[in-house]
């Protein structure tokens, strides 16, 4: 349960595929009192089963450039040929309201959020491995296979940015990495933080060098 003490800013970032999406629903649905999901607006086509104003604000290009110049974001970026942004006025009313606001955004989002607002707290979901995550996207059907092979690049590119981050879930069983998203969250919101110490991205390098090491693998087509 929240309480009346102001709710804080987190930003859930990881590999297309690794199923951060789900891992929002289910989370939202186990502890719908404690957070607010950020909707971020973008300019890319819906996907099937993908409903505008829940999923996404999508919206044209033209559009976009309009929130852009009205300030009327905290952040965008640019992904894959796509703009992707966080409008502003949600997140601040929920985060007064006494809910901690998650942003389900990439990478050059997050690190722009966290250089504004320094108390972000940032986490970064990945699979256990890179064979298990190409095998995620393989098995959406959604995609050729050039784009896989494109979200795969852009995987080890992305994984250069990972240090940056607060905190790493590996998201291997979905009932686990939710439940570890949080007590990561909660912990950190009421300073308990010995409780979340082995999920520092600091105390993860092992794992995180191994992941760059078979990302490039793919980026080079081995």
């Amino acid at each position: 349960m929240c309480d009346n003490q102001k709710g804080i800013l987190v930003v859930v970032s990881g590999f297309s595929g690794v199923g951060k999406g789900t891992m929002m629903k289910k989370l939202m649905k186990e502890h719908k009192e404690d957070y607010a999901l950020s909707v971020s607006a973008t300019t890319r086509s819906p996907r099937p089963g993908e409903v505008d104003g829940k999923s996404y604000f999508f919206v044209t290009k033209e559009k976009f450039e309009d929130m852009i110049s009205q300030d009327k974001l905290i952040e965008y970026a640019q992904y894959v040929g796509n703009y992707y942004g966080t409008p502003k006025d949600y997140v601040f009313d929920q985060l007064k309201a006494g809910k901690s606001v998650i942003l389900e955004i990439e990478i050059q989002g997050a690190l722009k959020i966290k250089e504004k607002f320094p108390d972000t707290r940032l986490l970064f979901v990945t699979a256990p491995s890179a064979d298990d995550l190409k095998k995620r996207l393989v098995g959406r059907g959604t995609e050729t296979e050039e784009v896989i092979a494109n979200r795969l690049k852009r995987a080890s590119e992305e994984c250069e940015g990972i240090e940056k981050y607060d905190y790493l879930v590996i998201n291997d069983n979905l009932s686990e990495a939710v439940d570890k998203v949080h007590s990561i969250i909660q912990n950190s919101r009421f300073n308990n933080l010995g409780e979340i110490e082995q999920d520092l991205i600091i105390n993860n390098t092992e794992y995180i060098k191994e992941m760059k090491s078979e990302l490039k693998g793919f980026s080079k087509g081995e």
